[in-house]
């Protein structure tokens, strides 16, 4: 049993978050992913066991029925190797490879709405980033249950622009941070981030892909019981 003392979250806010002329809607980013299934020749069925991520939730959301979580797009690119400024480039333009400085105005952005969170992903325009930048606003009030976590390979940078927030981890720990506050973590930990402001709070993250020394962390801890186990043989 978790001993974080749950506070009361005050009244949500009604304010919603303003329009943007790049906004990229469920329609456009299903038809996207429905594309980069078929060019492979995949099912549903093979996606889903490639990605984990269930065929019905693929299916729906390649129907533009179903808005998803970070956790369940970024599983699919990489399962796809579809990069995630190819993902959510502006529609009608294609992203091409890093070769130098990306530049992103004011409010240019690409904005997709997902589950608990609006992104409004930074540097669409090239492929191939060590980093996907984001602004975010936090509409999740409460974790309701161990869906609402994200897991995902690489860390994870997020810092308060205005309001508060809560970030759940699946250890039970819950630390708050107000505006200035910032915190760095291995998203591989089930996380979850939750508005505790009057007013829906605004971040900046930054996640990273599963760097070469995570890599050789893990196939190392993997390796280690396999060899003890041959020698007792």
């Amino acid at each position: 049993m978790r001993n974080t003392v749950r506070k009361t979250a005050p009244p949500p806010s009604t304010a919603a978050p303003a329009a943007s002329a790049h906004t990229l809607d469920r329609a456009t980013f299903g038809r996207r992913l429905h594309a980069a299934r078929k060019q492979l020749g995949w099912t549903l069925a093979e996606l889903g066991e490639r990605s984990g991520v269930s065929i019905t939730t693929i299916s729906r959301a390649e129907r533009g029925q179903l808005a998803l979580g970070y956790e369940n797009f970024s599983a699919l690119a990489r399962a796809l190797k579809m990069d995630m400024g190819a993902m959510f480039a502006e529609a009608g333009v294609t992203a091409t490879p890093f070769a130098g400085p990306v530049l992103t105005r004011a409010g240019e952005g690409v904005v997709y709405r997902g589950l608990a969170f609006s992104y409004e992903f930074l540097g669409t325009a090239s492929v191939g980033k060590q980093m996907h930048p984001v602004l975010g606003t936090v509409h999740a009030r409460a974790v309701a249950g161990p869906e609402d976590y994200a897991r995902h390979p690489g860390e994870e940078f997020v810092y308060v622009l205005s309001g508060s927030i809560d970030v759940h981890f699946d250890t039970g720990k819950v630390m708050r941070l107000a505006r200035g506050d910032s915190l760095y973590f291995d998203s591989r930990i089930g996380h979850a981030y939750v508005s505790v402001s009057r007013h829906l709070a605004k971040v900046i993250g930054v996640i990273t892909s599963e760097s070469s020394f995570m890599k050789e962390a893990r196939s190392r801890d993997t390796e280690l019981p396999a060899r003890a186990a041959r020698k007792q043989r």
